[in-house]
C-alpha cells in the first residue's frame, strides 16, 4: 500500500472513531437530559406532595380538641408544616373571614354560617359535611341537682346558661326547647359552646346546653345528661377551603385529613357522628 493511501485510511479510521464518540456523546447526553426531564417531573411531583408552611384554620370552638389532635398529625405527616388554628363562635369566625382575615379553611359548626362565607363568595368550591353533632346537657359533677330533661332546666332555683342565639350550639338549643314547648331564660348567653361549658366547669353555673363532644372533652368536671328533643336539632359540620386561602395546596390537605378515615377516626372518637 502507498503512503497517500495509508494516510487516507488512517485519515477514515479517526473520522470515523471521532464520529462513534460524537454519537456516543449525544446519545448519553439526551440519556442526561431524559433523566433530568424524568427527574424534574419526579420532583415537580414530589413537589406537589412536600408541602410546608402555615396553614390557617379558622374552626368552630367546639372542634378544639379533635382538630388540634389532627393538627399534631398534620405536621407530624408533612414535616415543614405549622397548622394555627382560630377556635371560636363560627359566626364571629365567619364575619372575620369575609372581613378579609387571611384564612386557609373554615370548619363551621352550622350550615347556616357557614352560608355567611359562601354568600360572600369567599369559598372555594362547595362546603362538605365532614360530621355531625348534637347537644346534652351538662351539669355538675355527680348531678347534685337531680337533672334528668330540658324540662328541669326550667325550674327558677338553677342558674342556667345558653350559647348565644346568634351561634350555631346556641340556635340548636333554641330548636330543642321549641320542639319541647318549653321555654327557658338562662342567667347568661354565652358567644361560643366552650365559654358555656366552662361556667359549670367554674360552678358559676348549675347547667349548660352543650353539644355532646363538649361534655365527653370535659371529663369529670361535669356530667352529662341526653335528652330526646336533641334529636331535633342535630348540627351539620360543613368544611371549606378559602378561595383568598394563602396556603392553598396545605389547606387542601388538611381538609383530606379530616374526611379522611384516620381523621374520621378521631372525630367520632370525641363524640361526633358521621354525616
Amino acid at each position: 500500500m502507498t503512503r497517500s493511501a495509508r494516510r487516507t485510511r488512517r485519515m477514515l479510521q479517526v473520522a470515523g472513531a471521532g464520529a462513534a464518540a460524537l454519537l456516543a456523546l449525544s446519545a448519553c447526553s439526551s440519556s442526561d437530559s431524559d433523566a433530568g426531564s424524568g427527574s424534574g417531573s419526579d420532583a415537580e411531583a414530589g413537589g406537589s406532595d412536600k408541602l410546608s408552611g402555615t396553614v390557617n384554620v379558622f374552626a368552630a370552638a367546639s372542634l378544639t380538641e379533635s382538630f388540634t389532635e389532627l393538627g399534631k398529625e398534620f405536621e407530624k405527616q408533612h414535616p415543614g408544616t405549622k397548622v394555627v388554628f382560630n377556635f371560636g363562635g363560627s359566626d364571629s369566625l365567619a364575619a372575620g373571614i369575609t372581613n378579609g382575615a387571611p384564612a386557609d379553611v373554615f370548619a363551621s359548626a352550622s350550615p347556616k354560617t357557614m352560608k355567611v362565607v359562601t354568600d360572600a363568595d369567599a369559598a372555594a368550591g362547595t362546603p362538605a359535611t365532614f360530621v355531625r353533632n348534637r347537644l346534652e346537657i351538662a351539669t355538675l359533677p355527680g348531678n347534685p341537682d337531680k337533672v334528668a330533661s330540658l324540662k328541669d332546666l326550667t325550674g327558677d332555683d338553677l342558674k342556667v346558661v345558653l350559647c348565644d342565639k346568634t351561634v350555631p350550639c346556641g340556635a340548636a338549643a333554641q330548636k330543642a326547647l321549641t320542639a319541647a314547648d318549653l321555654k327557658l331564660t338562662p342567667v347568661s348567653y354565652e358567644e361560643d359552646v366552650k365559654s358555656a361549658l366552662n361556667k359549670v366547669v367554674l360552678k358559676e353555673a348549675d347547667a349548660a346546653v352543650v353539644y355532646k363532644t363538649d361534655v365527653r372533652a370535659a371529663g369529670d368536671k361535669v356530667e352529662g345528661v341526653e335528652f330526646p328533643e336533641s334529636a331535633e336539632a342535630v348540627n351539620d359540620y360543613p368544611i371549606t377551603l378559602l378561595k383568598d386561602a394563602p396556603n392553598t395546596a396545605a389547606g387542601k390537605a388538611f381538609i383530606a385529613l379530616v374526611r379522611s378515615a384516620e381523621g374520621q377516626k378521631v372525630l367520632t372518637g370525641a363524640g361526633f357522628t358521621a354525616p
